[in-house]
């Protein structure tokens, strides 16, 4: 492998140091700033500060409505994952044998990637309003009352279908990377062998996805439990009853409007070490299963 010398040992240090700059400024400084500030206490006017230790967390394992948050973080990670992965993996697979029009619907299946979050939230929010949405009406002449305003379930459903439906591009364009990228001989092989697609889907073309299957397990987990702050905030703002309330809604919702930066600090040290573990995790026994 060719290597580059730099006769001058200052270049590369200044060739990143724009890169190291962003690292410092936007990750490492605000990291550092919420690990010390979980440790204080200020009043509502941020006049009086003081230390106090442990406490902010010791009040988060004692409050029920965190609780709750790690629960609906937990099943809400979970639905969007396999929503979007699974969706995004079905219409590659059916992209990946057309011919003629593949190109045109990728390109039709790549532009919800490029809507806001808050722009998703809010347009699936008219398409299930239950005054003026098209869905509930729908649901309705099948015998299903839809209202988000008022039922737990159907406003987790709500949050579920717009943050997967905003994901399902991403996921989608390195699902047909991958299976591009794998030889077609193989699967020929197998079809002469007697193989029917089900099982050349199964055998063949889902183990040689899985490097990119782990990337996107990877992605779509950090997706769930940061990225989709907007989509929830532009709908059910957290409710009905803490029915949405997210682990990183709630850091928002009680340092900027409860104005309780302990205890905002603190569960955004403990959202950031839960999915440093969880990438750990992954990382550590999930890639094993991988086949390079």
């Amino acid at each position: 492998m060719k290597r580059t010398l730099f006769r001058n040992q200052l270049l590369p240090w200044l060739l990143l140091a724009p890169q190291l700059a962003i690292t410092l400024v936007f990750f490492l400084w605000p990291a550092a700033q919420a690990i010390r500030q979980s440790f204080l206490r200020q009043d509502a006017f941020g006049i009086n500060t003081s230390f106090v230790g442990l406490s902010n967390f010791q009040a988060l394992w004692n409050s029920p409505e965190y609780l709750n948050a790690l629960q609906v973080t937990a099943v809400f990670a979970v639905l969007v994952t396999v929503l979007s992965m699974g969706f995004a993996l079905l219409l590659a697979v059916a992209v990946d044998r057309m011919i003629r029009s593949a190109s045109i619907y990728t390109t039709l299946l790549v532009w919800p990637y490029a809507v806001a979050p808050a722009v998703a939230g809010i347009l699936w929010w008219f398409i299930f309003n239950p005054t003026i949405g098209i869905m509930p009406y729908v649901l309705d002449m099948v015998g299903y009352d839809w209202n988000h305003i008022s039922s737990k379930t159907d406003a987790l459903l709500l949050v579920v279908i717009a943050s997967a439906w905003k994901q399902i591009s991403y996921n989608f364009l390195f699902f047909v990377a991958g299976l591009q990228s794998i030889p077609a001989s193989l699967r020929e092989a197998a079809a002469i062998d007697g193989a029917g697609p089900v099982r050349r889907f199964f055998d063949i073309t889902l183990p040689l996805l899985s490097p990119t299957t782990f990337f996107l397990l990877v992605v779509n987990i950090v997706y769930a439990m940061f990225d989709t702050f907007a989509v929830i905030d532009a709908t059910t703002e957290g409710g009905p009853a803490q029915a949405t309330n997210i682990l990183v809604y709630k850091v928002y919702f009680d340092g900027f409007v409860g104005q309780n930066m302990g205890s905002s600090a603190a569960q955004s040290v403990v959202l950031m070490g839960i999915v440093i573990a969880l990438t750990v995790v992954q990382f550590r026994w999930v890639e094993k299963k991988v086949a390079y």
